[in-house]
């Protein structure tokens, strides 16, 4: 079967997967963040070494080294939007979160947003411009899955 996946890659299909669901999903790329947090580390820096006092120790250099691995950590963990046969799953701040297709209240889209707008809490939304998402893609398969298990697809 793994040879047959990788034949299949290579071509630019999607893997058989016996007795598993079919699920798309849709990756983009967090920049944001992990600028502003070097954009940081530079203020750190220039307002530390301003002061003729200061001191660059050791413990100045594994703060600003910690600040560079979480901006790492960001840019590398990617955000997605998973969509499954009667759920949607998405990466959030505080880890995977997964609404089925009964808790969700609208879908809201517009030019290069989707919204998930869950019945309770707050919308899970995806933007072409910070996260860099397909949302041309992604508003084709979130209109039929709101057809199929009946939410409200609002289009703007």
């Amino acid at each position: 079967m793994s040879t047959i996946n990788k034949q299949r890659k290579k071509h630019g299909e999607g893997q058989l997967v016996m007795n598993a669901e079919k699920a798309d999903r849709f990756t983009g790329r967090n920049f944001l963040l992990p600028i502003l947090l070097i954009l940081f580390i530079g203020a750190y820096i220039a307002i530390m070494s301003a002061d003729p006092k200061f001191v660059m120790t050791t413990m100045s250099w594994v703060t600003i080294g910690m600040y560079f691995l979480l901006a790492a950590l960001f840019f590398f963990r990617k955000p997605y939007l998973k969509i499954g046969k009667d759920y949607v799953q998405s990466r959030r701040m505080t880890g995977d979160k997964r609404l089925n297709a009964a808790d969700i209240g609208s879908i809201r889209v517009q030019d290069g947003y989707v919204t998930i707008v869950p019945k309770k809490g707050g919308g899970w939304t995806f933007s072409r411009l910070l996260n860099r998402f397909n949302t041309a893609a992604m508003t084709d398969k979130m209109k039929s899955f709101a057809q199929v298990h009946g939410i409200t697809f609002e289009e703007k």
